[in-house]
Protein backbone atom coordinates (compact mmCIF):
# COMPACT_ATOMS: atom_id res chain seq x y z
CA UNK A 1 0.00 0.00 0.00
CA UNK A 2 1.89 3.11 -1.19
CA UNK A 3 1.76 5.97 1.28
CA UNK A 4 3.43 9.33 0.88
CA UNK A 5 3.17 13.02 0.11
CA UNK A 6 2.83 15.12 -3.04
CA UNK A 7 3.39 18.86 -3.27
CA UNK A 8 0.99 20.69 -5.58
CA UNK A 9 1.89 23.99 -7.21
CA UNK A 10 0.74 26.24 -10.02
CA UNK A 11 2.28 24.73 -13.17
CA UNK A 12 2.86 28.19 -14.67
CA UNK A 13 4.41 30.29 -11.89
CA UNK A 14 5.16 27.47 -9.38
CA UNK A 15 3.19 29.11 -6.56
CA UNK A 16 2.71 26.48 -3.82
CA UNK A 17 -0.93 25.41 -3.58
CA UNK A 18 -1.10 22.48 -1.16
CA UNK A 19 0.44 19.28 0.11
CA UNK A 20 -1.44 16.04 -0.44
CA UNK A 21 -0.86 13.21 2.04
CA UNK A 22 -2.09 10.00 0.42
CA UNK A 23 -2.36 6.26 0.59
CA UNK A 24 -3.68 3.97 -2.12
CA UNK A 25 -3.98 0.27 -2.86
CA UNK A 26 -5.41 -2.17 -5.40
CA UNK A 27 -8.14 -4.47 -4.14
CA UNK A 28 -10.18 -7.42 -5.39
CA UNK A 29 -12.47 -5.20 -7.45
CA UNK A 30 -10.25 -2.27 -8.44
CA UNK A 31 -8.19 0.47 -6.79
CA UNK A 32 -8.77 3.12 -4.12
CA UNK A 33 -6.97 6.39 -3.35
CA UNK A 34 -7.54 8.45 -0.20
CA UNK A 35 -5.82 11.73 0.68
CA UNK A 36 -5.93 14.78 2.92
CA UNK A 37 -4.78 18.18 1.68
CA UNK A 38 -3.16 20.96 3.66
CA UNK A 39 -2.56 24.54 2.58
CA UNK A 40 0.95 26.07 2.47
CA UNK A 41 0.21 27.47 5.96
CA UNK A 42 -0.59 23.96 7.25
CA UNK A 43 -4.37 24.35 7.51
CA UNK A 44 -6.73 21.58 6.30
CA UNK A 45 -7.60 22.24 2.64
CA UNK A 46 -9.80 19.33 1.62
CA UNK A 47 -9.78 15.64 0.83
CA UNK A 48 -10.01 13.13 -2.01
CA UNK A 49 -11.56 9.65 -1.94
CA UNK A 50 -11.60 7.90 -5.32
CA UNK A 51 -12.40 4.26 -6.05
CA UNK A 52 -12.25 2.75 -9.53
CA UNK A 53 -13.28 -0.70 -10.69
CA UNK A 54 -11.02 -3.20 -12.41
CA UNK A 55 -11.66 -1.51 -15.78
CA UNK A 56 -10.68 1.91 -14.44
CA UNK A 57 -14.21 3.35 -14.23
CA UNK A 58 -14.99 5.58 -11.23
CA UNK A 59 -17.36 3.71 -8.95
CA UNK A 60 -17.16 6.30 -6.17
CA UNK A 61 -15.73 9.80 -5.89
CA UNK A 62 -15.94 12.15 -2.92
CA UNK A 63 -14.16 15.51 -2.91
CA UNK A 64 -14.06 18.25 -0.27
CA UNK A 65 -12.61 21.75 -0.76
CA UNK A 66 -13.42 25.17 0.73
CA UNK A 67 -16.56 23.76 2.31
CA UNK A 68 -17.84 22.43 -1.01
CA UNK A 69 -18.48 18.73 -1.56
CA UNK A 70 -18.81 16.58 -4.67
CA UNK A 71 -19.97 12.99 -4.82
CA UNK A 72 -19.93 11.17 -8.13
CA UNK A 73 -19.79 7.88 -9.99
CA UNK A 74 -19.90 6.40 -13.49
CA UNK A 75 -23.67 6.32 -14.16
CA UNK A 76 -24.95 7.04 -17.70
CA UNK A 77 -21.55 8.56 -18.43
CA UNK A 78 -20.57 10.30 -15.21
CA UNK A 79 -23.03 11.70 -12.67
CA UNK A 80 -22.32 13.86 -9.64
CA UNK A 81 -23.95 15.92 -6.90
CA UNK A 82 -22.27 19.16 -5.79
CA UNK A 83 -23.22 20.65 -2.42
CA UNK A 84 -22.48 24.20 -1.25
CA UNK A 85 -20.75 25.01 2.07
CA UNK A 86 -24.07 25.65 3.86
CA UNK A 87 -25.33 22.17 2.93
CA UNK A 88 -28.63 23.70 1.84
CA UNK A 89 -28.25 23.72 -1.94
CA UNK A 90 -27.21 20.73 -4.04
CA UNK A 91 -27.01 20.52 -7.82
CA UNK A 92 -26.81 17.36 -9.87
CA UNK A 93 -24.86 17.02 -13.09
CA UNK A 94 -24.50 14.38 -15.78
CA UNK A 95 -22.22 14.30 -18.81
CA UNK A 96 -21.51 11.63 -21.40
CA UNK A 97 -17.88 11.41 -20.34
CA UNK A 98 -15.49 8.60 -19.47
CA UNK A 99 -14.29 9.68 -16.02
CA UNK A 100 -13.47 12.56 -13.67
CA UNK A 101 -10.33 14.64 -13.29
CA UNK A 102 -8.94 17.42 -11.10
CA UNK A 103 -5.77 18.62 -9.42
CA UNK A 104 -5.15 15.42 -7.42
CA UNK A 105 -2.59 12.94 -8.79
CA UNK A 106 -5.25 10.27 -8.24
CA UNK A 107 -7.02 11.32 -11.42
CA UNK A 108 -3.96 10.89 -13.63
CA UNK A 109 -3.44 7.37 -12.31
CA UNK A 110 -7.11 6.52 -12.79
CA UNK A 111 -7.14 7.85 -16.37
CA UNK A 112 -4.02 5.86 -17.28
CA UNK A 113 -5.66 2.77 -15.78
CA UNK A 114 -8.86 3.42 -17.73
CA UNK A 115 -7.09 3.77 -21.09
CA UNK A 116 -4.58 0.88 -20.69
CA UNK A 117 -2.38 2.16 -23.48
CA UNK A 118 0.60 0.40 -25.03
CA UNK A 119 3.71 2.12 -26.42
CA UNK A 120 2.90 1.13 -30.00
CA UNK A 121 -0.73 2.29 -29.88
CA UNK A 122 -1.95 5.56 -31.35
CA UNK A 123 -3.10 8.40 -29.11
CA UNK A 124 -6.51 7.91 -27.52
CA UNK A 125 -9.11 10.61 -26.98
CA UNK A 126 -10.88 10.80 -23.64
CA UNK A 127 -13.65 13.09 -22.32
CA UNK A 128 -13.39 14.03 -18.65
CA UNK A 129 -15.30 16.15 -16.15
CA UNK A 130 -12.84 18.29 -14.16
CA UNK A 131 -13.67 19.73 -10.75
CA UNK A 132 -11.68 22.94 -10.47
CA UNK A 133 -10.46 24.59 -7.27
CA UNK A 134 -11.32 26.31 -5.07
CA UNK A 135 -15.08 25.57 -5.27
CA UNK A 136 -15.06 22.28 -7.21
CA UNK A 137 -16.80 23.82 -10.22
CA UNK A 138 -17.42 21.18 -12.95
CA UNK A 139 -16.00 21.62 -16.45
CA UNK A 140 -16.04 19.14 -19.33
CA UNK A 141 -12.81 18.79 -21.30
CA UNK A 142 -11.30 16.56 -23.96
CA UNK A 143 -7.76 15.20 -23.86
CA UNK A 144 -5.59 12.95 -25.97
CA UNK A 145 -3.33 10.43 -24.20
CA UNK A 146 -0.41 8.52 -25.70
CA UNK A 147 2.04 6.19 -23.96
CA UNK A 148 5.46 7.26 -25.20
CA UNK A 149 7.76 4.88 -23.34
CA UNK A 150 7.66 2.07 -20.80
CA UNK A 151 11.03 1.32 -19.19
CA UNK A 152 12.09 -0.96 -16.35
CA UNK A 153 14.79 0.24 -13.97
CA UNK A 154 16.70 -1.75 -11.36
CA UNK A 155 16.44 -0.41 -7.80
CA UNK A 156 17.45 -1.55 -4.33
CA UNK A 157 13.89 -2.85 -3.84
CA UNK A 158 13.65 -4.69 -7.15
CA UNK A 159 12.67 -3.56 -10.63
CA UNK A 160 10.59 -0.41 -11.17
CA UNK A 161 8.59 0.12 -14.35
CA UNK A 162 8.20 3.77 -15.34
CA UNK A 163 5.73 4.96 -17.98
CA UNK A 164 5.83 8.31 -19.76
CA UNK A 165 2.56 9.63 -21.18
CA UNK A 166 2.03 12.59 -23.45
CA UNK A 167 -1.22 14.36 -22.61
CA UNK A 168 -2.69 16.91 -25.03
CA UNK A 169 -5.48 19.35 -24.22
CA UNK A 170 -7.59 19.23 -27.37
CA UNK A 171 -9.08 22.71 -26.89
CA UNK A 172 -5.71 24.48 -26.74
CA UNK A 173 -3.23 21.96 -28.17
CA UNK A 174 -1.07 22.33 -25.04
CA UNK A 175 0.99 19.20 -24.30
CA UNK A 176 2.63 17.93 -21.16
CA UNK A 177 4.32 14.79 -19.89
CA UNK A 178 3.17 12.54 -17.05
CA UNK A 179 5.56 10.00 -15.52
CA UNK A 180 4.10 7.26 -13.37
CA UNK A 181 5.07 3.94 -11.88
CA UNK A 182 2.23 1.61 -10.93
CA UNK A 183 -0.12 3.73 -8.83
CA UNK A 184 2.29 6.56 -8.02
CA UNK A 185 2.89 9.74 -10.04
CA UNK A 186 6.61 10.44 -10.26
CA UNK A 187 6.23 13.82 -11.96
CA UNK A 188 3.58 15.84 -13.80
CA UNK A 189 2.80 19.54 -14.29
CA UNK A 190 2.00 21.03 -10.89
CA UNK A 191 2.82 17.78 -9.05
CA UNK A 192 5.98 16.66 -7.29
CA UNK A 193 6.39 13.44 -5.33
CA UNK A 194 8.08 14.55 -2.09
CA UNK A 195 7.96 11.39 0.01
CA UNK A 196 7.11 7.73 -0.55
CA UNK A 197 7.15 5.25 2.32
CA UNK A 198 6.63 2.08 0.27
CA UNK A 199 7.03 1.06 -3.38
CA UNK A 200 4.22 1.59 -5.90
CA UNK A 201 1.67 -1.17 -6.36
CA UNK A 202 1.78 -3.03 -9.66
CA UNK A 203 -1.53 -3.40 -11.46
CA UNK A 204 -2.28 -6.89 -12.78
Amino acid sequence: MPRGRYSLHDPHDHTPLAEEHFHCAPGPSGWRYVSQLTSPSGDPAGSVDLAIDDLGRPIRLELHASGWQVRGAAIDGVTWVRTDPTGVHATEGNVRAHAFTGTSPAFLIATARLLRLTPDASATRVRLVAFTDPVLAPRTLDQSWALITRETHATDNGSLTVEEYQVTALDTGEQHAVHLSGDVILSAPGIELEDLESPPSAFA
